[in-house]
């Protein structure tokens, strides 16, 4: 007599519920941490296609994600996307998971608590190194821009300062264009003041060596890969939050710039 090996499978594989959560976890993730969108639809409609449902799909925006799975019983789901940050370590390891469940070496329920793990952890870098990491970034900045070599020291403090302003600003406030504007608003007060006082004496070069670290590089790179790739909604999405900001960075040292 041959074994059931239907009911079997059956025990094995998660039910549809179960599948859709773990898919919108994934997706989660990634678009909070910074990915883009083609590849949050991409991770969920492949580890759905590694538990048999090969029939996904997934409306992905910058501030929330519909995933579906065709034959199932339960209603699209909905998850919010609240926070969206630049933590690309978080990315790294969801696309790890995701190519384990595809390649069968994660069952749904190992899965699940790493993907859980990872949305809990606080992986992102401490504040003293993200600023100091912007700090040496302006600096560079600087020298690119033309600068000169004794000019290096005040933007390399100034950058710092304006980085670790919007920090603490961005945990207070919650808005980040508020954040962004008063954080140019210093940046441009001081580098107006080190000219003033001698310590410099090129402006503007001292000004966008100590701004880049607020510059939205990420966020235009994503909105211009998702308008290339067809996601106009998230492109034009992304696209508008990276205008906002240069928007507030602008504001701020023109500002500044008209009251000096």
């Amino acid at each position: 007599m041959m074994p059931d090996l239907t009911s079997s499978d059956a025990a094995v594989q998660p039910d549809t519920q179960t599948v859709t959560k773990l898919c919108l976890l994934a997706g989660k993730i990634i678009m909070q941490s910074g990915g883009e969108t083609q590849r949050v639809e991409d991770t969920m409609m492949r580890i759905a296609a590694a538990y048999g449902h090969h029939n996904s799909h997934s409306f992905v925006t910058p501030t929330g994600i519909l995933f579906a799975i065709d034959g199932s019983s339960h209603v699209t789901r909905l998850v919010r996307i609240s926070n969206r940050s630049n933590n690309l370590k978080k990315v790294a390891i969801v696309n790890d998971i995701s190519r384990k469940v595809a390649s069968s070496e994660l069952d749904y329920h190992e899965a699940l608590q790493q993907l859980q793990h990872v949305d809990k952890a606080q992986l992102d870098y401490p504040s003293w190194l993200t600023t100091l990491a912007a700090a040496v970034a302006s600096a560079c900045f600087l020298y690119m821009s033309g600068g000169t070599w004794y000019e290096l020291a005040p933007v390399f403090i100034i950058g710092g300062i304006g980085y670790s302003c919007f920090n603490l600003l961005h945990d207070s406030i919650k808005i980040k264009f508020f954040a962004e504007f008063i954080a140019a608003l210093l940046i441009g007060t001081l580098a107006v003041a080190v000219v003033h006082m001698g310590l410099a004496s090129q402006l503007d070069t001292i000004i966008i060596g100590s701004v880049i670290p607020l510059v939205p590089g990420l966020h235009i790179t994503n909105a211009i890969r998702d308008l290339m790739a067809g996601h106009l909604v998230s492109g034009i999405s992304k696209g508008a939050e990276a205008f906002l900001t240069a928007s507030a960075i602008g504001a701020g040292i023109a500002a500044v710039l008209f009251v000096f």
